[in-house]
């Protein structure tokens, strides 16, 4: 098969044949039609991560957000079949630890990271090998097509689990989200569906229009005020009671923080580069003065994937509607570069994958 290698950070990826992965016991190989290409793909890619011990080898396959159809099973797998249309979480879990059994896979301390970590080579490729696969893989509605189901890759996911577990958004609430990439819009149009009222900031004009098209009822140039916080409390009455960092630096953080009105919330979604480290000082006292909460989120529990796609099922989300633009494996590395100066809008798929 093909499948796109990182053999240097930001060099180009190498697409090579390699040996088809076969299935252990309890695990699935699965046809990928459709694989997101992601930020986080972005930071693995440039070698982020290092000062967390997550810095992604050398010689991995990358992709992580794949959706396909089951070719082949282990023997001990009884839940899904070839022939299975599936989307695989890229937060995989063992399914028998405590966190899994308690509807928390995606925090498993046991589980594994899709194509970051060399035991789960990753999607770029024609087939990805999936660990625990009666736990971890999700049957896709028939409504539901490969392109949409590899849209809601780690973003749409993350985003839901972030609003609609983490922070148990309401209707009515004033949500701020800050950063309009895909994972930025996801949660624009995820508030919007359960009710928020959305105020997007972003510094681009098409991301901001794109947030404006998926929902948003206000948006924010960051570029074109002095004062970000100031300006979504003016749109708001007083603050956000829920506020996104869904790009991962130290402005957009605590910008996220000091928009909130009193007993806010922020969820921090968005991934740090190498300028934060991993570190974004916060006002800690006015978070201490106004009973602010501040929470982390990473995808969402296999176990809970039912929720969100129903929705896109019944036609109330529309993961499509941010997919920009379709490439082939080859192109790959020239998408990942374009991510760097921010060159991207919405969300980008592979979708060929042959010669």
């Amino acid at each position: 098969m093909r499948a796109a290698v990182l053999e240097a950070y930001d060099e180009p990826l190498a697409v090579r044949d390699r040996d088809p992965p076969t299935p252990d016991p309890d695990g699935a190989v699965v046809a990928v039609e459709a694989c997101g290409i992601c930020r986080s793909d972005w930071h693995a890619w440039q070698g982020h991560g290092d000062w967390a011990d997550d810095d992604v080898p050398i010689g991995q396959v990358l992709g992580h957000e794949p959706a396909g159809r089951v070719v082949e099973t282990g023997d001990r797998v009884t839940t899904v079949s070839a022939g299975d249309r599936v989307v695989v979480p890229f937060n995989l879990g063992d399914g028998t630890c405590g966190y899994c059994r308690n509807g928390h896979g995606n925090v498993c301390t046991g589980g594994w990271a899709l194509g970051f970590e060399s035991d789960v080579p990753g999607a770029f490729a024609e087939r990805v090998a999936v660990p625990q696969a009666d736990y971890n893989l999700v049957g896709l509605p028939d409504s539901v097509d490969f392109d949409a189901a590899a849209a809601l890759g780690c973003r749409y996911v993350t985003a839901f689990h972030a609003l609609a577990h983490r922070a148990d958004i309401a209707a009515g609430d004033r949500v701020a989200v800050h950063g309009c990439g895909g994972l930025g819009l996801a949660a624009v149009q995820i508030a919007s569906a359960l009710g928020a009222s959305v105020i997007a900031v972003d510094i681009r004009e098409d991301p901001l229009a794109m947030a404006r098209d998926v929902g948003a009822t206000a948006v924010v140039d960051a570029s074109a005020v002095a004062d970000v916080p100031a300006a979504i409390e003016a749109e708001t009455d007083g603050g956000a009671e829920v506020s996104v960092d869904a790009l991962g630096r130290a402005e957009t953080c605590r910008n996220s923080v000091r928009c909130l009105r009193p007993r806010g919330t922020h969820v921090q979604v968005g991934l740090t580069t190498d300028a934060e480290r991993g570190e974004v000082a916060l006002p800690t006292d006015w978070i201490t003065r106004w009973d602010i909460d501040v929470l982390g989120s990473r995808g969402m529990p296999p176990s809970r994937y039912d929720e969100l796609l129903r929705l896109v099922a019944d036609g109330t989300l529309n993961p499509g509607a941010l997919v920009t633009r379709r490439v082939a494996l080859e192109e790959v590395s020239e998408r990942l570069a374009a991510m760097t100066d921010y060159g991207t809008d919405g969300i980008e798929l592979v979708t060929e994958f042959g010669r």
